[in-house]
């Protein structure tokens, strides 16, 4: 049976627990090289999910090619 990817939130916050750790300074060198590791894994599938979210809503947008960046906010 696969394991069950963790989802954005659940890996959002491990980050978040991660970076804590980490600049608590307080892990041996080892483990704090293990959670790096660990972190930038967790920091590229958000990413990674994060640009799919982006292309799914494009997708679905009246015109189908606005993107958030070059819409100002402030028109709404």
């Amino acid at each position: 049976m696969k394991k069950k990817e963790p989802t954005f939130e659940e890996r959002l916050a491990r980050l978040q627990t991660i970076v804590s750790a980490l600049e608590s300074g307080n892990s041996p060198l080892e483990e704090s090289v293990a959670m790096y590791k660990e972190g930038l894994s967790h920091a590229a599938a958000c990413r990674e999910q994060l640009e799919k979210a982006r292309h799914d809503i494009r997708l679905c947008t009246e015109t189908g090619t606005e993107s958030f960046e070059e819409k100002n906010l402030d028109e709404e």
